[in-house]
C-alpha cells in the first residue's frame, strides 16, 4: 500500500516522502498513530507541489544570504566588553555577539551559522571574523575596545 509520511518514520522514511508498505503496516500502525495517510494522486501531486515551492523558498533564502554577505565584505564592526588593564576580556565574545554587532551597525540579520570565528575572542584588539554563505565568502573585521 502506497502512503504519505505525516511524520519521520525510523525504518521506513522522512517527512513527506511516498513510501510503499504493507497494508496490515499501514492499517494497524501508521494510520493509528498518524504517522501516515493513504497516497492519492490528488495527495501526491500536493506534497510535489510543497516539495518544490520548499526548494524554491531555500533558494531565495540563499541568494538573500550571499548578497549580505557579499555587502559585508570589507566592513569593520566595533565591540565594547568589559577588560582588564593587560587586555584580556571577562567574558568571551562569539558569534552572538558579533551578529549582534552586525544587525546594530550595518541593519542586516546574519544567521549565526554563516559566522565563523576561529576562536572564541578574549583580548582587545581587532579579530577577523569569516561570513560564510552556499557560495560566498567574506571577511568581516572586529574591532573589540575596552568598556
Amino acid at each position: 500500500m502506497k502512503v504519505i509520511l505525516l511524520k519521520d518514520v525510523r525504518g521506513v522514511g522522512l517527512h513527506g516522502e511516498v513510501k510503499n508498505v504493507a497494508d496490515g503496516y499501514a492499517v494497524n500502525f501508521l494510520f493509528r498513530q498518524s504517522l501516515a495517510e493513504p497516497a492519492t494522486d490528488e495527495k501526491i501531486k500536493e506534497v510535489e507541489a510543497q516539495k518544490v515551492a520548499r526548494e524554491d523558498e531555500v533558494k531565495k533564502e540563499e541568494e538573500v544570504l550571499d548578497t549580505k554577505v557579499s555587502s559585508l565584505h570589507g566592513k569593520k564592526v566595533t565591540l565594547a566588553a568589559r577588560a582588564t588593564e593587560k587586555g584580556g576580556l571577562f567574558k568571551t565574545i562569539g558569534e552572538k555577539d558579533v551578529a549582534g554587532a552586525i544587525r546594530l551597525e550595518h541593519s542586516l540579520e546574519i544567521p549565526l551559522m554563516a559566522i565563523d570565528l576561529p576562536a572564541p575572542i578574549k583580548t582587545v584588539g581587532d579579530h577577523v571574523a569569516t561570513l560564510k554563505s552556499k557560495n560566498k565568502k567574506a571577511e568581516l573585521q572586529v574591532s573589540v575596545t575596552a568598556a
